[in-house]
């Protein structure tokens, strides 16, 4: 392991040699300077990993030397040492981005303790991560064997996306491809889960996790019928760990109020979890209901184009008088628009904004290398995620919302999945495109690890004609049609999809936000 550079600039360096010695034993490499016209040579000929930096020197100053420092190595931690405890002095030097700040005297542990804090920190709550972690997996895989129930499967997911953010943030890298096994053994025991249970929950009266169909019953007419107003925000593919990596950037201007993980609907995608969502209803009682406002996968045109209509009537049925405003962002410009309107729009009780960015972004990941490249890996895929979120008209709507008194409601559709395994289908040229479900009346797979419903409506689908049928790919396969595999192999490997089975795309956040 290298040593580690310091240098420490003072002018009276001669009387800090208890200290260097100190430092020195401890194996660092120090190197000194007493003036700040020296130290800017130094500094811009040889990288240091911190600087010690005396405040009070005769010529430059400290603070006059610290611009110029930044100015040649912006990312050098630099600790002010100074004998004065004037509030403006530090003032000054938190303004010029000083990152520690020591008292004189100061003793061989503050000085030892800067230099965790400010250059070994990564490294220590890195191996502190990883020895946590470590600890921790075989608890995890204990519980991911003996998980047997909606809500266990809830806190499994919990867990799993709490340490895959602990890693990310600790950058390490060693335990990565443990924690990917440890998840995909854990999708593979929910797939199990699913088969098991997923069409009892359709039964009448049965037991079952809180779903689309139940959000506006269950989260909005009780808020709106005790007088409060309600701003519902659905960003559409928009998975938890997602809502995690945006929630520190959300916290800043309003609160979390209430955390929690819902089920989605079999295919997890907008056609049916969204119109399921805005209707109240699944998507078998949607088409029977409302024939004229669902759309089977074979029919043309948008398949959610009448989100309004379904919420409009969903309020009707339950016989509530609720004033709602809805609307569909798709643009920056649109974005922009909402909330520049947003006083107009606070004249209703109710509203809905549903922001497409996300599913764009997955979808522009598939379809551009650029963007490809830019989200090579989840962990890259959140930060560009949280990048889009700190610079979006929506997080300037969130903003305008906390200085109001009003209920948010932040939600998804369906999440989504980096797929990796191709399994061989064939279908007739009415079989669904897309690649984690299949809707049609000829399809043939060899595969064991597809879930499959032969009569969809005991889950609440609708189907085509008496003999369609639903097949699900799992965890992170995809299906691939023979007569074009490798192409399909080749350009959809390690792209994000949804509409199958995966704790990714079937658990999804539904957080209460207030001031």
């Amino acid at each position: 392991m290298n040593k580690l550079k310091i240098l420490w600039i003072d002018d009276e360096i001669d009387l800090l040699k208890i200290h260097i010695l100190f430092l020195e034993k401890k194996g660092y490499n120090v190197t000194t300077a007493n003036n700040g016209y020296d130290a800017l040579d130094m500094i811009k000929e040889k990288r240091y990993d911190i600087v010690f930096l005396d405040e009070n020197m005769p010529g430059k100053t400290g603070l006059e030397i610290l611009p110029d420092i930044k100015l040649f190595r912006p990312s050098m931690p630099v600790v002010m040492i100074t004998k004065s405890e004037e509030e403006d002095i530090m003032e000054e030097a938190i303004g010029s981005h000083i990152d520690d700040y020591l008292i004189k005297p100061v003793n061989p542990n503050q000085i030892i303790l800067s230099i965790k804090k400010n250059v070994e920190n990564k490294r220590i709550v890195s191996e502190k991560t990883s020895s946590d972690y470590q600890a921790e997996f075989s608890k995890i895989a204990g519980k991911i064997s003996q998980t047997y129930t909606s809500e266990e499967w809830k806190n499994i997911y919990k867990e799993l996306v709490r340490w895959e953010l602990k890693l990310d943030a600790s950058q390490e890298n060693m335990m990565d491809e443990i924690l990917k096994q440890q998840k995909d053994g854990a999708n593979n025991e929910f797939v199990k889960f699913i088969k098991k249970n997923y069409q009892s929950w359709f039964k009448e009266d049965a037991e079952r996790p809180k779903m689309p169909h139940d959000f506006f019953r269950q989260k909005v007419f009780p808020l709106t019928d005790s007088g409060e107003k309600v701003f519902v925000i659905v960003i559409d593919n928009l998975r938890f760990d997602q809502w995690k990596t945006i929630q520190p950037a959300i916290s800043e201007y309003i609160k979390t109020e209430k955390e929690e993980l819902w089920y989605t609907l079999l295919p997890t995608t907008t056609q049916y979890a969204r119109n399921a969502f805005f209707a109240g209803l699944t998507p078998l009682e949607i088409s029977k209901r409302y024939p004229e406002l669902w759309l089977n996968d074979d029919q043309e045109r948008g398949k959610n184009m009448n989100e309004p209509d379904l919420l409009e009537l969903l309020i009707q049925r339950y016989r509530r008088k609720i004033k709602f405003g809805y609307e569909k962002i798709l643009s920056n410009k649109a974005g922009i628009q909402l909330v520049s309107n947003l006083k107009n729009m606070l004249e209703n009780q109710l509203n809905v904004a549903v922001f497409n960015f996300v599913d764009m972004l997955s979808h522009a990941r598939t379809d551009s290398k650029m963007i490809r490249e830019l989200a090579n890996n989840e962990s890259a895929f959140r930060s560009l995620t949280l990048t889009w979120f700190e610079h979006s008209p929506l997080l300037e709507l969130i903003k305008e919302l906390a200085k109001h008194k009003i209920k948010i409601l932040l939600t998804t559709d369906h999440g989504t999945i980096r797929v990796k395994k191709p399994v061989k289908v064939i279908g007739d040229r009415d079989t669904t495109t897309n690649l984690r479900y299949k809707h049609g009346r000829n399809l043939d797979y060899k595969s064991k690890e597809v879930y499959e419903l032969k009569n969809p409506e005991t889950a609440g689908l609708p189907v085509s004609n008496i003999s369609s049928r639903y097949i699900f790919a799992e965890n992170t396969d995809f299906f691939a049609y023979p007569n074009n595999f490798n192409h399909y192999v080749r350009y959809y490997t390690d792209t994000f999809q949804h509409g199958g089975i995966s704790l990714e795309e079937m658990l999804i956040p539904v957080i209460t936000l207030s001031n």
